[in-house]
This record gives structure tokens, C-alpha cells and sequence, in this order.
């Protein structure tokens, strides 16, 4: 898995700097996601490694947070997740930010890790494992 990170460093430090919104793509529906971060923090392996024959990770990943507020979505991630179910599929999202007087379009594609469901939104932990400025 690799990744522009100067693509990435630009994205990280405008969500750093000025959330802003992104829209989550799922079986021809959209979704806002806000509250939106990315960071860079240890995975639980020692080496890097095929996990359950399925996907890679490495010892670092780049990890997104982010809440969706309409509870419509819960059945849709169902097939996303990343764990027993090895059918899942990436999650595309999309955003655009400001940087230097540009805007600059990006997608961003994350494997779910985990969603947190709360009576009005639903909290998903992904990690990045493709971006593209387009």
C-alpha cells in the first residue's frame, strides 16, 4: 500500500486546521461524514503481514475518523467491514479543500475497522489505504 504523502500531508493539515466536510459514497448513496481527523498511529502487528489472507497491514497506518448523523447508512456499511467478513470493500470518500488560494478535490478510499453506533449518528474508524487528487 503505498501513498502520496504529500497529498496526505496536505489533506491532514487542512482537516487540522479547518474541518470540513466529506461525503461517503455507498451503493449509489451519499452520506455526509463530519468531524473528520487523520492520523498516523500504530496497527496491531509487529511486522508487516497479509492479515487473514485478505488484506495488508503494516506496523503504521493512516487512520480517518468520522460521524455520519443519518442512521440510513447501518445497513449499508454491513458488507464494509473489515474483520470475519472477507467480502468487504473499500469505502470511497470525497472532499475538497482549500490550499493556497486552490481548491483541490480529493478521494480518498479507507477500509472500515469500526463503527460506534449511538442513538442519532454512527461513529466510523477506517484506515486510508488509497487517496487521489482529482
Amino acid at each position: 500500500m503505498s501513498i502520496n504523502s504529500d497529498l496526505l500531508e496536505i489533506l491532514t493539515k487542512s482537516f487540522d486546521s479547518n474541518p470540513s466536510e466529506c461525503t461517503i459514497h455507498l451503493d449509489n448513496t451519499s452520506f455526509q461524514l463530519s468531524n473528520v481527523s487523520i492520523t498516523n498511529s500504530p496497527t496491531p502487528v509487529n511486522e508487516p503481514t497479509t492479515r487473514g489472507g485478505v488484506y495488508f497491514s503494516d506496523k503504521f497506518a493512516f487512520k480517518m475518523t468520522g460521524v455520519i448523523k443519518d442512521l440510513s447508512v447501518i445497513p449499508l456499511l454491513t458488507k464494509k467491514m473489515l474483520g470475519p467478513n472477507t467480502e468487504f470493500s473499500e469505502l470511497k470518500i470525497t472532499t475538497n479543500i482549500h490550499d493556497n488560494g486552490n481548491t483541490l478535490n480529493f478521494e480518498i478510499f479507507t477500509n472500515l475497522t469500526n463503527s460506534v453506533q449511538t442513538p442519532d449518528s454512527i461513529e466510523l474508524s477506517m484506515i486510508i489505504v488509497k487517496l487521489e487528487s482529482v
